[in-house]
């Protein structure tokens, strides 16, 4: 591990049944699970594409929470995959809710968004093109001029 690195870490109401989930739609790939006696799961590491995803049941008594209990997300987590079309098939079969058909965006990625079961939004892409900065500011502020 270097000094620095960027985790994600969800805080989800039953987050067993996440995990069931996140290894179904995702194929992730569970490492780590430190549960309590009462089974309330304090802590889990999970494996997407070599990222590492952390996870916890919500602890109300400490004030963390998901996003259910907040009335949604003000998070999106952006899953780089091979194929968007069949990744979100995927979730939306393991029972997330499609939030936006993937289509072909400006900035060289075909993706769209789904809700998981837990509130979390997934934006999930694969690469397109490659698109410079410069291209992609151009193609940005054109799309923003025609509407």
């Amino acid at each position: 591990m270097s000094a620095n690195e960027l985790f994600a870490y969800l805080h989800i109401d039953n987050a067993a049944d996440a995990i069931r989930f996140y290894t179904e739609a995702f194929g992730a790939i569970e490492k780590l699970r430190l549960t309590e006696p009462s089974g309330r799961i304090g802590h889990a590491e999970l494996e997407i594409g070599g990222t590492t995803l952390m996870l916890a049941d919500e602890f109300p008594e400490y004030g963390i929470m998901g996003p259910l209990a907040h009335g949604g997300t003000t998070v999106t987590l952006h899953l780089h995959v091979d194929n968007a079309d069949e990744t979100i098939q995927r979730a939306i079969e393991a029972g997330a809710t499609l939030e936006k058909e993937p289509e072909d965006e400006f900035y060289g990625e075909r993706s769209g968004s789904v809700i998981d079961p837990f509130g979390h939004r997934w934006s999930i892409g694969h690469s397109i093109e490659d698109v410079s900065p410069d291209e992609m500011q151009r193609r940005y502020t054109e799309a923003f001029t025609e509407s």
